[in-house]
């Protein structure tokens, strides 16, 4: 097989069913329907300039097409040093995730700490997350309180948007007993250093101790459309992978907020495996019996409480 023939056949896996490949061609290259059919039947060959604009249209990786299985082609999210950024970085994965909208998908998240999802839309806990983040990323000397900090609109716009596509794919999510950690350990952190008041302080553990009540109620209630699953022994690592009938994607952190993004069929599959292998390891918060999920968000809800209580007593004691 030919390396023309082996790139097309690569476009051809990412196409739908439905769609010409002689069509996607001529779209891409903006080039005759004559002329694409002369380079699908390689009775013409691509250009150089031709082959690098398929490739990162469909995001393929041309080591990987042309011999080497080993090199993968990544995107990367948008690099955070500036409120600007922040509304851009929202604004570029709800990109990266507007086509799995309405579409059956699934995701699987790895989540190291409370997904994204949850920590974005209407609540103070939101508020603060976007804060936190500012401030961590951009590096500033001087921070400024919490209470002083405003959201745009514009990012208010992305952030509900990211959350109401989350809300429409069927969800599989792993947790451990540290999920929580660095939520909490930030509000305490904050507050410990002047810039957070107690009573947002305490506002801010009730928000976390409200996502776990919904989410023990979904599980209670064995939502179809939710799965929380508990593994004692996984270090997790915040990887995401969604996927439907005919696309997938991988995002990979390397930052606190930054992702490599790829869909390269291989790679994704892999990853597709390694999260049900998980899952198989996993206890399934859904199905166990009322006391397997009680212990779990009891343990969780008891590290809030321990915090809520390092804060009331902050104040209080004798130096």
């Amino acid at each position: 097989m030919t390396n023309q023939e082996l790139l097309l056949r690569a476009i051809k896996k990412l196409l739908p069913k439905e769609t010409s490949l002689i069509d996607a061609i001529a779209t891409v290259l903006d080039i005759s329907y004559d002329a694409s059919h002369r380079r699908v039947s390689s009775k013409s060959k691509f250009s150089i300039e031709e082959v690098v604009s398929l490739c990162n249209h469909y995001q393929i990786a041309m080591d990987t097409v042309f011999g080497n299985k080993t090199n993968v082609l990544f995107n990367k999210t948008k690099e955070v040093e500036s409120l600007e950024d922040l509304i851009l970085y929202f604004k570029d994965s709800f990109e990266n995730l507007k086509e799995f909208k309405n579409s059956d998908a699934t995701i699987y998240y790895s989540a190291k700490d409370i997904p994204l999802f949850y920590t974005i839309g209407g609540t103070l806990l939101s508020k603060f997350k976007l804060y936190v983040w500012l401030n961590l990323l951009v590096g500033k000397e001087n921070i400024s309180a919490f209470e002083s900090f405003h959201l745009t609109q514009q990012l208010q716009e992305y952030t509900s948007e990211l959350q109401s596509i989350y809300n429409d794919l069927s969800i599989h999510e792993i947790w451990n007993d540290t999920t929580i950690n660095s939520t909490i350990q930030q509000i305490f952190y904050f507050f410990e250093s002047g810039l957070l008041t107690i009573e947002n302080a305490i506002y801010l553990y009730q928000d976390v101790k409200n996502i776990l009540i919904k989410l023990e109620e979904k599980c209670s209630k064995n939502k179809p459309n939710y799965h929380l699953y508990f593994n004692e022994l996984l270090i997790l690592n915040n990887n995401v992978l969604i996927s439907n009938a005919k696309k997938s994607k991988l995002f990979i952190p390397y930052t606190m907020l930054g992702y490599f993004i790829t869909n390269d069929l291989n790679t994704t599959k892999n990853a597709s495996t390694y999260f049900l292998d998980q899952l198989k390891n996993s206890k399934s918060l859904n199905l166990s019996g009322t006391r397997d999920r009680k212990l779990f968000f009891n343990k969780a809800n008891q590290k809030v409480d321990y915090y809520i209580n390092r804060v009331n007593n902050h104040f209080s004691i004798d130096f």
